[in-house]
């Protein structure tokens, strides 16, 4: 018996019908990823606050046997640093931000000599809001630890290393060292 063809009419219905589960299946994965910027830590910073830092200036590096990492800081705090805070002994104003990205240590693959980022590990955050951390020197601060594995981050606990007190003061036992420098480590480099 002679087969009737696919009709035009059939194949674009066709064509839509797995285009539309395809595309549903891609949502799902979409909305399976995690949202970074609705992370926060308890009582202080939230990530949204510093959406878009992966495009800020860059202040500084540094690295360790642990870590390398890079140091960006918002037009605000970059403002501050050019004005010479705080090696002029002022303080940094309210809405300076930075932050600190953390990678494990790798060997780059065309000169074994040079360390280079590899494995990111977490992300640090500074904000100053003399009023809000009014108890802890103005800044607030928050560590996000990343999971590759996953492809998430979480707020830092006191079993990653260093210990984060989880929350908008773990930063600053640490920073109370730089309390003459507004609790700053970071130099801005000559340009």
């Amino acid at each position: 018996m002679f087969q009737k063809p696919f009709s035009s009419r059939r194949v674009r219905i066709a064509s839509a019908a797995a285009f539309g589960v395809g595309l549903a299946a891609l949502g799902g994965i979409a909305l399976a990823q995690q949202d970074k910027y609705a992370l926060q830590v308890p009582g202080g910073l939230a990530f949204s606050s510093f959406r878009g830092y992966e495009g800020w200036q860059v202040v500084s590096t540094s690295q360790n046997d642990r870590a390398v990492a890079v140091i960006l800081a918002n037009p605000v705090m970059i403002e501050a640093y050019k004005a010479g805070i705080p090696g002029n002994g002022k303080p940094f104003p309210d809405g300076a931000k930075m932050a600190k990205v953390h990678w494990k240590p790798a060997k780059h693959q065309y000169f074994p000599d040079t360390t280079v980022p590899g494995a990111q590990q977490d992300v640090d955050f500074m904000e100053k809001d003399s009023k809000r951390f009014a108890d802890s020197g103005g800044w607030g601060w928050a560590v996000f630890t990343y999971d590759a594995a996953a492809n998430t981050f979480a707020p830092g606990t006191l079993a990653n290393q260093p210990p984060q007190g989880n929350d908008a003061k773990c930063g600053f036992a640490c920073h109370t060292i730089v309390e003459g420098r507004d609790y700053v480590f970071t130099e801005y480099g000559t340009r």
